[in-house]
């Protein structure tokens, strides 16, 4: 559920519409939610429980009292959950409001279980990261090149990284993850899926390139003691068959369209032993 309503809250941020995020902060005794637990509140909806009864009708008219005068800014509130509030629960629990903002957001834990690599800032780069932030996934996209970011902010999932040496963030990301190799230079390419191979535990390893490109890189990688098994985890050219446009925006999609499954594939792997603990 919190994945879910993460997702929301990315989606209401971007689209600018006024919302309150209101936090678990802190728990003692016995309380229905942890701390950490979040539920989303606006004008005409919510999302998401703190745990329900008056503690959760309390948090909904604060937030709602926040929208209605900018200049309320609650510190954080402890409620004593029997004696307050008449909860059978005999607990306290602390809540936290806050307006959904960038801050917030960074402050919200990103439990994505799927890491994405992106390597390349140039147009299809650009493309890519902006189809793969829509994605329920976690994306570091990275380049030398700090200019080569555009100048409008990146959706929330996407975090850029500029470094040097490139292929050094190779060790960074967690095991398991995915990686999409589009960088302005075969020559950076070629370093960056020698670290990839070498590391071993990824899921997805996509070079943008022609079959000619892929000959020459399993050439190279040949040389430098690499076998067959190994070669034939790249993925080289990249994309779903049938998208034949060039575009940038049509290799984005047609990238993301064959990274989704492996996504979701995942994910479900994760949840199916929490769904059976349930």
């Amino acid at each position: 559920m919190n994945r879910a309503l993460r997702r929301l809250a990315v989606s209401r941020h971007a689209r600018g519409l006024p919302t309150i995020v209101v936090e678990v902060a802190a728990t003692r005794g016995s309380a229905p939610r942890e701390p950490g637990t979040r539920m989303l509140v606006w004008r005409a909806g919510t999302a998401g429980t703190i745990g329900g009864g008056n503690l959760e009708w309390r948090a909904i008219a604060l937030a709602r009292a926040m929208l209605a005068d900018d200049a309320l800014r609650p510190d954080d509130q402890s409620f004593s959950l029997g004696a307050s509030l008449g909860q059978c629960c005999g607990g306290a629990v602390t809540l936290r409001h806050r307006v959904l903002d960038a801050a917030s957001l960074a402050a919200w834990p990103d439990d994505h279980v799927t890491t994405i690599q992106l390597y390349g800032a140039g147009h299809v780069g650009r493309a890519l990261a902006h189809v793969l932030g829509t994605l329920d996934v976690r994306v570091q996209w990275i380049d030398e090149r700090e200019a080569e970011f555009p100048p409008e902010p990146s959706p929330p999932t996407v975090e850029r990284v500029c470094v040097e040496p490139v292929e050094a963030e190779v060790d960074e990301a967690p095991a398991g993850s995915l990686f999409v190799v589009a960088t302005h230079e075969h020559d950076l390419d070629l370093r960056i899926v020698e670290a990839i191979l070498r590391r071993g535990d990824f899921v997805f390893l996509g070079l943008i390139g022609s079959a000619t490109k892929r000959r020459r890189f399993e050439h190279l990688l040949r040389r430098r003691g690499f076998d067959d098994a190994s070669l034939a985890r790249i993925t080289c050219p990249i994309g779903v068959d049938g998208i034949t446009g060039k575009a940038p925006a049509h290799i984005a999609i047609a990238v993301a369209a064959q990274i989704l499954p492996l996504v979701e594939s995942i994910a479900a792997a994760v949840e199916r032993p929490a769904a059976r603990d349930a």
